[in-house]
């Protein structure tokens, strides 16, 4: 089709783009004279991911600036971190000049001579089925990159804005992710939406949680959290509910296993290297004697030759108030450890390396028909209240006994016999 190189081929920092799939069909087709097919195969991909990624519009053209504003690249990390502040006289700045100037090229000259075989209208004005409004984040670079009087140097502005209140690459996308050692973060789309109003009771604790949460967002002192309790009385809850709060911004809660404790270094190093503030979640932990993950834990909590990253605090649920498992052997006189005592401290000294400990206790009968009443309110359960509070009681005796966790439990039942 052109004897010309595909002119994306020329970039320097967003050179991730070419390994896109669609950009590989646009490159196929520029550069072949290619079956007509290819073209129904390109628009066809295209719909998809409209779909999934809420486009509208030019598909074509803001499939491409979608890409841009999500690639993760010595650019846009550095536009992140410097809050969209990067010297303009530094290499990088010209470099993403130079970058901008191809894009806006291709997007406005070549994008039509790769559309103009197969003319279909549903990818010019395309309608999403679900309207999100985190896809209009980017309506300020499809003005930038569509206009051709448009100033590069505006449109630059315009990218480092974005990064810096967005961010780029997976944390442009996910508040709440979970970390592998061998796939590395992954995102979680479906998170929970609880919010701490949600969560009867507890009220100390969910105080001191937020506020501790909005000092480290702040840039303020603040502590790792250890909390523990009964199971089911809402101390991984609250944790997940910290991401929905209207007045949290720009933080990330990072699920770890106890497994990956391990790796624990290696996220710390990718972690560094982004302005956003992360929580990482250790959910219901605790440690059986053998275990010596607990260890590495300690080490980080520590503090070892590298420094734990500003950005990250670390938040721990567990049923035990001491994490790990200790024995009666380990308190005998005749145990086989010449230095017993000093084996009993280090098991008991992980839970005091964390700057604050919440206890959520199994609620009281009181505190129990109380949630039991507030999530009949909220599910529209009429009941009068004293058979309510009945069948409330039967079922704790004959379940896991008095918790949030019981409690909805209950109304699940309740809304099942409906």
């Amino acid at each position: 089709m052109n004897n010309k190189d595909f002119p994306l081929l020329h970039l320097l920092l967003y050179r991730n783009i070419l390994s896109d799939s669609i950009v590989k069909k646009m490159q196929l087709i520029w550069e072949k004279d290619s079956p007509h097919y290819i073209y129904y195969e390109l628009y066809s991909d295209l719909l998809i991911k409209a779909e999934q990624l809420h486009l509208e519009g030019d598909l074509l053209k803001n499939y491409i600036i979608y890409l841009v504003s999500k690639d993760e690249n010595l650019f846009s990390k550095a536009a992140e971190k410097s809050n969209g502040m990067l010297d303009t006289n530094s290499t990088l700045y010209q470099a993403a000049l130079h970058d901008c100037q191809i894009l806006k090229d291709f997007l406005i000259q070549n994008l039509p001579i790769i559309a103009e075989k197969a003319n279909i209208d549903l990818i010019y004005n395309f309608i999403p089925t679900v309207y999100d409004k985190a896809a209009t984040h980017i309506s300020p670079l499809y003005n930038q990159f569509a206009i051709e009087s448009a100033s590069l140097e505006v449109l630059v502005q315009e990218l480092m804005n974005y990064y810096s209140s967005y961010s780029c690459g997976i944390m442009s996308d996910y508040t709440a992710l979970r970390w592998n050692s061998s796939t590395g973060l992954t995102g979680i789309k479906n998170y929970d939406t609880i919010r701490l109003k949600d969560i009867t009771g507890y009220e100390h604790q969910k105080e001191t949680l937020l506020q501790n949460t909005l000092a480290f967002l702040n840039n303020k002192p603040a502590n790792n959290i250890l909390l523990i309790g009964s199971p089911g009385t809402g101390k991984s809850s609250s944790v997940k509910a910290l991401l929905n709060e209207p007045m949290i911004k720009n933080l990330r809660l990072i699920e770890v296993s106890k497994s990956e404790l391990k790796s624990f270094n290696q996220l710390l190093g990718i972690l560094r290297e982004y302005s956003q503030k992360f929580i990482i979640f250790l959910d219901d932990l605790s440690f059986e004697e053998f275990e010596i993950e607990y260890k590495y834990l300690k080490s980080i909590i520590e503090g070892g030759l590298e420094q734990t990253p500003s950005n990250v605090l670390i938040y721990a649920t567990s049923n035990r108030m001491h994490l790990i498992k200790e024995t009666w052997d380990d308190r005998k006189g005749d145990s086989d450890d010449v230095h017993r005592f000093d084996t009993v401290n280090e098991k008991l000294s992980l839970s005091d390396r964390f700057g604050i400990t919440l206890t959520y206790l199994s609620p009281s009968q009181v505190e129990y028909l109380m949630i039991v009443e507030q999530l009949a309110i909220k599910n529209k359960i009429s009941l009068p209240l004293e058979q309510l509070q009945a069948a409330a009681l039967r079922w704790e005796r004959q379940h896991n006994g008095r918790s949030g966790r019981t409690g909805q439990q209950f109304i699940n039942h309740l809304l099942s016999q409906r």
